[in-house]
């Protein structure tokens, strides 16, 4: 074999590992067999450049990786002072990039596009609240903006296949939700606390069985945030409401055996779908 083609592999399997498609004792088997010299093989870093490249690197490289570090640093520190569509202009700019750095990282390396959409989900919500904080925005504004985040991030999750993501929209969707309830709701009886929360986890459970078929991640998502809103009226009773706490332990004692009878009726079923 030539000289080019075992680059190729070698590179090839290097893409391997760093998006661990196979382990790395199988990838320094692999590499191993392919190099002529097996000292010859470069150790990578934890973000996974190799020392040589590092040494072969060029000046202009450094100048543009440090420059743009200080000019980040220039607009973080000088934000407050900049009027308020520069401050949205250049906040949507980084989270744009972050986003696009996610997606184009998706496939080639996972854990480089989990941080990139953390960074920019972080960046697109903690921001957006320094904003409205900073020029005097309404409750109801901040939590239609918070809303409007949750959304974005379900978003991220569906296209980008990143289920972590998509579960964390419905978090926080839940929480306004709840958050809504509390504040139209001055007393809570029974029925009232099961009629809020039970229908709605019935619905999101049975909307992920039904797009199990068609797109596993989001249907999981579903039936594991339909599991989870099916225990939340107690969580809500015992935390804001002034409800019979006995009672409470009894209702959730309940629930537990039928969430126990349905886990084991459909074990078939889900079973598959996390295996």
């Amino acid at each position: 074999m030539d000289k080019e083609k075992r680059k190729l592999i070698i590179a090839e399997i290097e893409s391997w590992r760093r998006s661990k498609l196979l382990p790395e004792q199988y990838c320094d088997f692999l590499i191993n067999l392919y190099l002529e010299d097996p000292q010859e093989r470069t150790k990578t870093t934890l973000f996974g450049v190799s020392a040589a490249a590092i040494q072969n690197s060029s000046m202009k490289i450094w100048l543009l990786l440090f420059g743009g570090l200080g000019l980040i640093s220039y607009f973080v520190l000088h934000f407050n002072s900049f009027p308020l569509p520069m401050q949205i202009a250049i906040s949507s700019l980084f989270i744009l990039t972050c986003y696009m750095l996610g997606g184009v990282q998706r496939n080639k390396s996972p854990l480089v596009s989990y941080m990139c959409n953390g960074i920019a989900s972080i960046s697109l919500l903690s921001i957006g609240l320094v904003l409205l904080r900073a020029h005097d925005a309404g409750e109801g504004t901040i939590v239609a903006f918070v809303g409007a985040c949750s959304i974005v991030w379900m978003l991220i999750g569906i296209l980008m296949r990143l289920p972590i993501f998509h579960f964390c929209g419905w978090v926080v969707l839940c929480l306004i939700y709840g958050w809504f309830l509390k504040q139209n709701i001055s007393s809570f009886d029974w029925i009232a606390l099961q009629m809020s929360w039970v229908p709605v986890s019935i619905v999101l459970a049975w909307l992920g069985w039904l797009i199990q078929y068609r797109s596993k991640a989001s249907g999981t998502v579903l039936l594991v945030v339909g599991f989870c809103l099916w225990f939340v009226p107690e969580g809500f009773g015992f935390g804001l409401t002034d409800l019979n706490r006995e009672s409470l332990q009894l209702l959730l004692f309940g629930k537990l055996i039928v969430a126990g009878a349905v886990l084991f009726a459909s074990r078939k079923k889900w079973t598959e779908w996390v295996a």
